[in-house]
């Protein structure tokens, strides 16, 4: 992708902007997983060796529907920030005005410098020009590193950097950018898509976009019993969405059309309920014995045609589960792919919150090529949509 990077700007003795994406799980000050801050680590660091006169860092944090939220406050960020780099990190109690403007200016030189929640102000998810100036004021330099919110068209994600001098892509932006596009624009073959999850409707774009770029593509998850249904193979009470049975025909015959090999389970295990402990059976897709009961998992013979499927692919992009992996008796299909998925002599990626889950819980996320930090992000960029958040951002 042809975006300015952070290496293409000059940064020495300027105050540096660096949207992240610093939305963490937090319960009563207690950060439960620090992964999104130290996915932004090498890009602050970069920013102060070469000689930032400071870093100042901006994210929101949940939905406090625009108004302050003391469980919302990023000051326990602050706290972990200053833990992960080893440097005193400067809170400041507002991400705009007097207080912002006051923590900036009496930032040592070389200091990190973190702004409260964004989204404090409604101005934030308006995309409002006068608060992205307040933003603006405080830097000469905008480096965008939150792909995770590069989908909204928010105030400190595109509209202040119309206003900045200088602008660029952060370093896990940038590593986001070159796996994503390069996957789509560019990718070493055999390509092989992976979509799982539970609804047609949340990756259909996404599969309409792969379509015409992939050479197999694989469906797992609740979603195939949608185009069981379409095909009128006995689905009991697995779930399905009705009204995208005719969007799961189009995209077999758009397979078919393109002489594109379109993989779906061809054996299931299935269960009365979803909850450990339930009676589970394995039964072949097309089998009526499935009854009253629903798919949860992909089978053992689905499992060998889709690690035969992976075993020559040059490029892989994962995005869903294969069941419901979070009950052991249902995580066999999408453990099994995981495996098969880290086995792949090319280039990897993991995307979307599910399958990051599924491959860590696998043991083998050190085993990909690239897990992206944006759920939606990576999904509407995948399914060919542009994010606002890059567009703006100004080309090499």
């Amino acid at each position: 992708m042809a975006t300015r990077s952070i290496r293409d700007l000059t940064l020495k003795g300027r105050r540096v902007f660096v949207r992240v994406d610093f939305n963490v799980p937090l319960k009563n000050g207690v950060i439960g997983d620090d992964t999104r801050i130290r996915a932004s680590l090498p890009t602050i660091q970069y920013a102060l060796d070469q000689g930032a006169a400071c870093v100042i860092v901006a994210s929101h944090l949940g939905r406090p529907k625009g108004k302050p939220n003391p469980e919302m406050s990023l000051r326990p960020v602050a706290a972990r920030l200053g833990e992960l780099t080893g440097k005193p990190v400067v809170f400041a109690e507002d991400c705009v005005g007097a207080a912002a403007e006051r923590a900036v200016a009496s930032a040592p030189p070389g200091a990190i410098v973190l702004l409260e929640n964004l989204r404090f102000h409604p101005e934030e998810e308006q995309n409002d020009p006068a608060f992205a100036a307040q933003l603006a004021r405080l830097a000469d330099v905008y480096v965008n590193d939150a792909f995770g919110a590069a989908h909204r068209a928010h105030a400190s994600v595109e509209a202040q950097v119309r206003l900045m001098p200088e602008a660029g892509a952060g370093l896990l932006m940038e590593k986001e950018l070159h796996y994503l596009g390069g996957a789509l624009s560019n990718p070493a073959r055999p390509f092989v898509a992976i979509i799982g999850g539970a609804k047609v409707s949340d990756k259909i774009e996404v599969i309409d976009n792969l379509i015409p770029v992939v050479d197999t593509l694989i469906i797992g998850g609740a979603m195939a019993y949608t185009f069981f249904k379409a095909a009128g193979k006995p689905v009991g009470k697995s779930l399905v969405e009705e009204d995208k049975q005719d969007a799961a025909r189009a995209v077999v015959a758009k397979a078919k059309e393109r002489g594109l090999r379109l993989l779906l389970p061809v054996d299931h295990v299935v269960a009365p309920k979803l909850e450990a402990g339930a009676p589970a059976e394995t039964l072949p897709v097309d089998d009526a014995a499935i009854g009253d009961r629903m798919g949860l998992d992909i089978g053992p013979a689905t499992v060998r045609l889709y690690t035969e499927a992976l075993k020559d692919a040059k490029t892989v992009v994962w995005n869903g589960p294969m069941g419901v992996f979070e009950i052991d008796a249902f995580a066999q299909g999408t453990m099994a792919v995981a495996r098969a998925v880290a086995e792949v002599k090319g280039t990897t990626i993991i995307g979307g919150g599910d399958s990051i889950a599924a491959i860590t819980k696998a043991g083998v996320a050190d085993k990909v090529s690239h897990i992206s930090t944006g759920g939606g992000a990576s999904l509407e960029f995948l399914g060919g949509q542009t994010l606002p958040g890059v567009a703006v951002l100004p080309g090499k």
